[in-house]
């Protein structure tokens, strides 16, 4: 499938507004901001491995589509949701465990490009990662 691969990121639009929202204090967005994320995808029918490396951590995100799981973002914050294939994209719906509110995840190709939309309350950011 077009997300098996290696990406990563290159540019983000709107994200210290969306991590701000989310709450994440100003020196972690501040190091967010410059993460270097590499993401590594691995599609097998409907199951998903996703390795996340970055300069603060490594982890292996292993999913079914419409099977929930937990997740931990790098800022601690934990999440339970299921993921979805929609057309071309990858789309995941989130509850936060500490206050219930809905996070968005959408990964999309778009050219030689890997677009990851995160919405949260009103506010919208994209990562762009380029394929390596």
């Amino acid at each position: 499938m077009a997300f098996d691969g290696s990406w990563r990121v290159d540019r983000n639009e709107n994200y210290d507004k969306f991590m701000e929202k989310m709450g994440i204090n100003v020196v972690k967005r501040k190091l967010a901001a410059h993460d270097n994320l590499k993401l590594t995808i691995r599609q097998e029918g409907n199951k998903f491995t996703i390795k996340e490396s970055c300069r603060f951590r490594n982890i292996d995100v292993v999913f079914e589509l419409g099977v929930s799981f937990d997740y931990t973002l790098a800022d601690g914050t934990e999440l339970k949701g299921i993921w979805s294939l929609e057309g071309n994209k990858l789309i995941a719906k989130f509850k936060r465990v500490d206050n219930g509110k809905e996070l968005i995840d959408i990964c999309e190709i778009s050219g030689s490009e890997l677009i990851q939309t995160y919405i949260y309350e009103g506010v919208e950011a994209r990562r762009i990662f380029k394929k390596e």
